[in-house]
């Protein structure tokens, strides 16, 4: 129940960011939204193994986690023995937090931080497991997140819907650079503004 309850919230706050960076860059909406409606073609639904052929949207989705990590801090760490980390000496017992908004927003680790450009995870062998430390939004080791699995799916479905069924415009009047990407620190990184989009239903063309 722990995990339903943790992972809904998360998951939520992750396809608002993401549609909000995408709405922010048009060319990478359009080229999601291209994939999703041909991978899906006339049938308007989606399965698991049809959300593996969904390549694009995977690296949207990794690169909204990288920027918007839904717990930017992870849970404490307690040190076993005493170390020097960055030239600063941690004793014994110490409890850390790491902080992974950071993290993914370290310019020595990614060429231009602050930009929203999901190819930058193409060919690239970074996953969610944990073993790349620049990338972390489930955690590492023993206690990172048990619902990865399940929390990724939580986000894959309900944005490739999104994108599938609806056409998306902002507001009369607002231009995508207009949008408050302010972050409001609580349970997690929400958006401090909700976003607020107009959605037009869309059909699949009819196969005669």
């Amino acid at each position: 129940m722990d995990m339903f309850t943790a992972g809904s919230e998360t998951s939520a706050m992750t396809v608002e960011w993401a549609m909000a960076e995408v709405m922010r860059k048009p060319v990478v909406l359009k080229k999601a939204q291209e994939e999703v409606r041909q991978k899906l073609g006339t049938k308007g639904g989606i399965h698991e193994e049809g959300l593996q052929e969904l390549n694009y949207l995977k690296l949207v989705i990794k690169e909204t986690l990288r920027l918007h990590p839904p717990l930017p801090l992870l849970l404490p760490r307690e040190c076993r023995k005493s170390c020097v980390i960055g030239g600063y000496d941690i004793p014994t017992k110490s409890r850390l937090m790491v902080n992974v908004w950071a993290i993914g927003r370290d310019p020595n680790y990614w060429i231009d931080p602050e930009k929203f450009f999901p190819e930058r995870f193409l060919d690239s062998a970074i996953d969610y497991k944990g073993n790349n430390f620049e990338f972390l939004p489930f955690g590492a080791g023993r206690r990172m997140c048990p619902g990865v699995s399940f929390g990724i799916a939580d986000v894959e479905f309900p944005l490739a819907m999104l994108l599938y069924h609806f056409d998306w415009t902002l507001p009369s009047g607002k231009k995508p650079e207009d949008l408050d990407m302010t972050e409001c620190l609580g349970g997690g990184a929400r958006k401090k503004e909700d976003l607020c989009l107009i959605p037009t239903p869309w059909h699949p063309p009819s196969v005669n």
